[in-house]
């Protein structure tokens, strides 16, 4: 109830009772009685409470204005209404921040409604659900800091160089070496007699020679984890591919790790083994997604082999029944992120990178292997690519797939290759298609994109009528859940109004 002797200057009623206080109306508070249990609570009463809760409010939100002013701000924060609550020794109100407003807004008949959507739960799905994982014991670990003044690279400790130092190392080898030598202490500083005086004084940039020394530790960490992502076991595999990703002890075993690639991927592409090329290709993933290695250094090494299992004329013994098509995928997704990551206007390993594909594409002696891999490469660089290098030259490949399909003398494995590349020019030429002006008749997606006009065409017409059914699913206007005679709604109605218009809004009846 309502303080004695307390000013009455918030709590502005109007002639109609029914209607109650400024901030807070009757209706609500009967709305708020109703879901706890208690019902037929009189106008009076309720109107009184409209009344007292309309002023403790507003000298809540005074005090918490207070604490707005007082950290200069111009915006109030649910931190500001806590700070006020805990001075009037009040519980603060939890899981309320800036970022998540757990409350819904409907409106209607004139009115306005902000509540906490109650969702309904249903026990058949809670019970039939699996159980997740039961939580590990909390235990108490312990590492190593340092052994005889060096820190161990374990993911527990930091790294030893961090990612931009790795950066500026790229960029600028000799960079750490400047300033460090004192005047007349250089490499070619005479050790007897008087410094030697030259006429023409020339400045000379030497490169210094990185000294790669490996511990007795990360020889052998080398050797389990290089035998183990080749090896037969996968789940050792698994384990050694989790440590490349998140060890941030790495650095010093980049160099030959890269080598152990390019090398591995040199060999085996001749012996057409198709298992180890995964394998060292997974690893050059996991080396892409550590986030404490900038490879930029190690790229030359790295590039080559991945572009080889791209646009390689053969990868397996058997093209017509292995599935080398999922590492030509595969790579070219690698080489997409490191053209995302690493390239600059100084190295323009993308402009490189699409010169080796365009080369594929325009070259008739090209094998359709390395085709397919060229048109997948160019697909997972963007779309901008796709549209430059691909949408012109499908005439042309559509010539060598026709003949290839339709013609005799052809290995199975070239009609396997020719089919993929005509899904996958359909899958990525489609929506590039949407953007421009398309044809409109068959006659002029086959004048215009020769053999491939056809399929592109049934693509076309097939993605206009998904694209169609789409927009007859949208609503095009949500209609008011407004009544007649406005009454606030208690929890549970508003449970059932709220699941009612997002039914209507998925489109269901």
């Amino acid at each position: 109830m309502a303080e004695k002797g307390r000013p009455l200057f918030t709590a502005t009623t109007t002639p109609n009772p029914t209607v109650g206080c400024s901030a807070v109306y009757v209706d609500s508070v009967k709305a708020m009685t109703e879901s706890v249990g208690i019902a037929n609570l009189q106008d009076e009463a309720a109107k009184e409470l409209a009344e007292d809760v309309t002023y403790r409010i507003r000298h809540i939100l005074q005090d918490a204005v207070k604490f707005m002013e007082k950290e200069k701000r111009q915006k109030l924060r649910t931190e500001d209404f806590d700070n006020a609550l805990k001075i009037k020794n009040v519980e603060p109100i939890y899981g309320l921040s800036e970022d998540v407003i757990p409350f819904r807004f409907v409106s209607g008949g004139g009115r306005e409604l902000h509540f906490i959507e109650e969702k309904e739960q249903d026990l058949g799905e809670i019970l039939n659900a699996t159980l997740p994982k039961v939580p590990l014991d909390v235990s108490i670990r312990t590492h190593w800091l340092a052994i005889e003044g060096m820190q161990p690279s374990i993911p527990e400790n930091p790294p030893l160089m961090s990612r931009d130092q790795q950066r500026l190392d790229s960029v600028d080898p000799a960079g750490k070496h400047k300033g460090g030598l004192k005047k007349g202490s250089g490499p070619f500083t005479p050790i007897v007699g008087k410094p030697i005086k030259f006429k023409t004084s020339e400045q000379v940039f030497i490169k210094q020679l990185a000294i790669h020394e490996l511990s007795v530790e990360q020889q052998l960490y080398y050797k389990e984890i290089t035998e183990a992502c080749v090896g037969s076991d996968e789940t050792k595999r698994s384990e050694a591919l989790q440590s490349l990703t998140n060890d941030p002890g790495l650095y010093e075993l980049l160099p030959r790790l890269c080598t152990f690639i390019a090398e591995g991927v040199r060999v085996n592409v001749v012996q057409y083994m198709l298992a180890l090329l995964i394998y060292l290709m997974r690893m050059v993933k996991a080396l892409l997604d550590n986030p404490t290695l900038y490879l930029e250094k190690y790229l030359h090494e790295l590039i080559p082999s991945v572009t080889t299992c791209v646009v390689s004329k053969q990868l397996c013994t058997r093209p017509e029944a292995d599935n080398h098509w999922a590492l030509r995928d595969f790579a070219a997704k690698l080489l997409a992120t490191i053209c995302k990551n690493y390239t600059t206007t100084t190295n323009n390993i993308q402009t490189r990178i699409t010169q080796v594909f365009s080369t594929a594409l325009t070259n008739e002696k090209t094998p359709l292997a390395s085709v397919y891999g060229a048109v997948s490469g160019f697909g997972e660089l963007g779309t901008e690519p796709t549209k430059i290098f691909i949408l012109p030259k499908i005439k042309d490949i559509g010539t060598r797939i026709e003949y290839c399909l339709e013609g005799v003398g052809h290995t199975q494995a070239d009609k396997i290759a020719a089919t993929k590349i005509k899904q996958l020019i359909g899958k990525l030429a489609t929506p590039i298609l949407k953007t421009i002006k398309p044809p409109e008749t068959m006659e002029e997606y086959k004048s215009e994109f020769g053999y491939m006009g056809q399929s592109l065409h049934i693509s076309m017409m097939q993605q206009k009528a998904q694209d169609f059914k789409q927009q007859q699913a949208t609503p095009f206007a949500v209609k008011s859940i407004a009544t007649a005679a406005y009454r606030a709604p208690t929890a549970s109605q508003l449970v059932r109004a709220s699941s009612s218009v997002s039914q209507k809004l998925h489109g269901n009846p």
